[in-house]
Formats: structure tokens, C-alpha cells, sequence
């Protein structure tokens, strides 16, 4: 049976909620529900040519802590333009999923991609976890029936990818007994790069600091 892969299905199932307004995101809360993605049409637009000169970005934050994240990515060599748009974006969604999740302190990765980074399909071990791809092809993620065929060794037929500049709430393994199951998109040996924002809840043991994460290990997106 041919693969398809698709970004915005016609008939996503039951645990994947779609959603036009950023309020909607709040789906995540419930059951049977592991995917909330908020459809946006003004999400900032990043052209791949400003992003040969910068760093990955590391930020542990109050969650009230807006100003943090400009100053961090133009650290990071971003310019005071691209800076200022992203630094906005990722402020409001910062203040977003800390609101749904009643946080007090948050983590925000920005990162270039140009590898598979994680190629295979996986669960993490989180509760929630924002993700945001600003330029590239956005997250892989799985149906849940087709994530139980996979585990039982059947390749899936169909791979739903997240819109770029859509936002994504993903249910992990420390909150559901049915994660939803996602990867990297393949992209080695293409020339193609990726920006993608990471927000998760900040554990007890993480400082407040910003820092260039780029010689970090990168956890997949």
C-alpha cells in the first residue's frame, strides 16, 4: 500500500484536535485528546538565509518573563528585526502554555535543524510539549491506530506532518497512557533546514539562565 503523507487531513481522528483560535489549544486537557493543533495564518514568516550565522537558544524563564526571550535570540545572532517578530511570537505562546498548564516557570528551545535529528517515531516523556516549526517542513505524527501498528512491527500507511508556523500540543508519556506518537521529518542530504521552538514545563532542578545550546545533544523534533 502506497505511504501518504499529509498535513492538514480531511478527517483527522478523534484524539487530534484541530483548531482555528489559540483558546482551542486547550483540548489538550482532556480525554481522549493527545494532539491540539492551532492552525495560524499569521505565524511569523523566517526565511531559511537568516539563519546561517545563528546559535541554538536555551531559556529557562518565570513564565511572565517576555523580555528574556528577544534578548536571548539576538545573543543567539539573530538581528534585531527577526529578533523582535520571533521574540513576540514566542512570548505570547510562552504565555499561553503556561496559562493552560498553571506553570510558574517555563523552557524554551530555539533550534536549527539540518539533520533527521530523531528519525524514528517515539513518545516523549513529558506531560505537554509545545512545538512550533517556523521554517521547514513541520513534525511527523501518527494516528494512534496506525502508532499501535507500528509498534507491532507494520509500517504505517499514512504520516500526518504539522503545518509550518501551526502551533502543537503534545500529550507525552507522563500524561497519557496513549501519547501521541511523532518524529523528526527526514530531511538529510536535502540542503533543508528547520527552526523549531520547543516549550515544555521547567523541571524543579533547571536555574533560571539563557544559554547557546548549540553544542548541546538535541533532542529530536
Amino acid at each position: 500500500m502506497p505511504l501518504t503523507i499529509a498535513s492538514k487531513p480531511s478527517a483527522p481522528p478523534a484524539h487530534a484536535c484541530t483548531t482555528v483560535e489559540g483558546q482551542g489549544l486547550a483540548a489538550i486537557l482532556g480525554d481522549p485528546v493527545n494532539l491540539a493543533i492551532w492552525q495560524r495564518d499569521d505565524a511569523p514568516v523566517v526565511d531559511v538565509g537568516d539563519l546561517d550565522a545563528v546559535a541554538d537558544v536555551a531559556v529557562i524563564v518565570p513564565a511572565g518573563a517576555r523580555s528574556a526571550i528577544p534578548d536571548a535570540l539576538i545573543a543567539a545572532g539573530y538581528d534585531d528585526a527577526l529578533a523582535t517578530r520571533l521574540g513576540h511570537d514566542i512570548g505570547d505562546l510562552t504565555a499561553r502554555f503556561a496559562a493552560l498548564l498553571a506553570l510558574d516557570r517555563v523552557a524554551i528551545r530555539l533550534e536549527v535543524i539540518e539533520t533527521d535529528a530523531c528519525r524514528r517515531f517515539h513518545a516523549d516523556y513529558v506531560a505537554v510539549r509545545l512545538i512550533c516549526t517556523y521554517a521547514g517542513p513541520g513534525t511527523q505524527w501518527l494516528a494512534n491506530d496506525d502508532a499501535l501498528a507500528l509498534a507491532a512491527g507494520v509500517e504505517p500507511t499514512t504520516i500526518r506532518s504539522i503545518a509550518t508556523g501551526d502551533v502543537a500540543l503534545f500529550k507525552g508519556r507522563d500524561q497519557s497512557d496513549t501519547p501521541i506518537v511523532h518524529r523528526s521529518p527526514p530531511i538529510m542530504g536535502t540542503g533543508t533546514r528547520r527552526l523549531v521552538l520547543v516549550i515544555d514545563p521547567a523541571r524543579p532542578d533547571q536555574p533560571a539562565a539563557t544559554r547557546s545550546a548549540s553544542t548541546d545533544a538535541k533532542p529530536a523534533r
